[in-house]
């Protein structure tokens, strides 16, 4: 198999469902099958990404978790007015509103449940 795929750690697995499914992620996947989820899989067309518990890494690795941000993840979605507005009014925090980049995409920032900005864009 060849597939990759990232896998965050969040401070809440479910509100961080919610938050992703806005951006038209789907879970596919989730343990323990019943209950309070510590982890789930999720897919948007070809691109899929694993949402864990933050205490994982620590209880597994020995590894502790650091403060936001910890990555950036860059989405492409038809119209990144609308998508910015829906966030907003979902009661997320817009960190950059839209604008058109020299690069040639139409591009906005918000933030997740736990502080990581996430880019959304549209090419113009």
């Amino acid at each position: 198999m060849s597939k990759a795929f990232p896998v965050l750690y969040v401070s809440d697995v479910r509100r961080a469902v919610e938050f992703y499914t806005l951006l038209g992620y789907r879970p596919t996947y989730q343990f323990p099958l019943e209950g309070e989820p510590h982890y789930v899989g999720l897919e948007r067309g070809e691109s899929s990404l694993g949402l864990s518990d933050a205490n994982w890494p620590e209880a597994q690795l020995g590894i502790t978790v650091g403060t936001a941000p910890r990555f950036e993840l860059f989405v492409y979605v038809d119209n990144v007015e609308t998508e910015i507005e829906r966030f907003r009014a979902a009661g997320h925090p817009i960190l950059q509103e839209p604008a058109t980049m020299p690069w040639g995409e139409r591009q906005a920032y918000l933030a997740d449940p736990d502080g990581n900005p996430v880019a959304l864009a549209t090419p113009v």
